[in-house]
């Protein structure tokens, strides 16, 4: 018996949410006493044993040229193989693009219980229960889980990475591992510093920009503070800047410690992609404008006048130029 997590990787680099699910199905294999292993597909350029320090104790290594592209269905009968013979009885994932990709058609496979978004370890003693968020994050339930094999998607940024020693054993697995069905034929990488999923601070601004002319001031509070830039959707669809930093309900969910919205009113469309920001600080000018009633700072203003001067103070602070 074993807790089994799926590690995610980005050209060929472990996923930071990927940290935060191994030390969280670290500690579930303490509270029902067993071992946390992991799986990886494909290509890897980190050192897998240096994972150990994550709390897991065994990795399964994967490696299949039929497995350098995400295929749901084949990397579900691959993890499924995986699982099975280590025994687990928890399998956990992010629940990320990937880990929405593949938990569901593992879910179905092993008829396993399945609960995506959670926020918490579960409640162990007695029973299996889950906390997750529900309704875009605005209230959370409790999920009993009574099936034999569970399996749980652990929000981003939702549990702490915690690293202590240790080292992970790596293991080759000889996987039957089917052909790919589908075909990549173009990859367009994301810009920025920062990947947007998995940022700790995101600075994302709207409307209120007036222009594409106008994002430099937005970018050079971004740099300083090492974040991820971002937008609403209007900015998107006026194409002001990619569609692939597009937050919000129609676009990227991101739960950040700390995102800057610059301009935004704060549609619910918008709220329900970030909401689970740890904290939210709004520049507006509008003194009525919505965000502020989900803001944990906010500064009524002239984002023209106001940026500059933040930007200005965090670099002081931090004495830089």
């Amino acid at each position: 018996m074993s807790v089994l997590v799926y590690i995610d990787t980005a050209d060929g680099h472990v996923k930071k949410a990927s940290l935060e699910a191994m030390t969280y199905g670290s500690k579930i294999a303490e509270q029902i006493g067993t071992s946390a292993e992991a799986v990886v597909l494909g290509p890897v350029n980190d050192d897998l044993t240096s994972l150990g320090k994550y709390g897991i104790k065994k990795i399964y290594n994967v490696a299949n040229d039929s497995l350098n592209h995400l295929d749901a269905q084949v990397y579900t009968k691959v993890v499924a193989q995986v699982a099975d013979a280590a025994g687990a009885k928890v399998i956990v994932f992010s629940n990320n693009t990937n880990g929405k990709a593949i938990a569901p058609r593992l879910s179905a496979r092993l008829k396993a219980g399945f609960v995506s978004g959670a926020v918490a370890l579960p409640e162990t003693s007695p029973g299996f229960t889950v906390k997750k968020s529900v309704f875009s994050a605005k209230a959370f339930a409790n999920v009993s889980v009574n099936t034999d094999i569970k399996i749980i998607a652990l929000n981003p940024n939702a549990y702490q990475t915690i690293a202590t020693d240790g080292t992970a054993e790596v293991i080759s697995f000889n996987a039957n591992v089917d052909p790919p069905k589908v075909k990549v034929t173009n990859v367009t990488k994301a810009s920025g510093e920062v990947p947007l999923t998995e940022a700790e601070i995101v600075v994302s601004a709207g409307r209120g920009m007036k222009g594409p002319e106008n994002w430099g001031m937005v970018e050079e509070l971004a740099k300083t503070l090492h974040a991820a830039t971002a937008c609403s959707r209007p900015v998107a669809d006026a194409h002001w800047r990619p569609h692939n930093e597009h937050v919000g309900q129609t676009g990227i969910a991101i739960a950040p410690n700390l995102y800057i919205a610059i301009g935004i009113s704060g549609a619910i469309q918008h709220l329900a992609g970030v909401n689970r920001s740890k904290v939210i600080v709004v520049i507006n000018k509008d003194p009525e404008a919505p965000f502020f009633k989900a803001a944990d700072y906010g500064i009524v203003g002239d984002a023209f006048e106001v940026v500059p001067k933040f930007t200005e103070a965090i670099k002081k602070l931090k004495g830089v130029s």
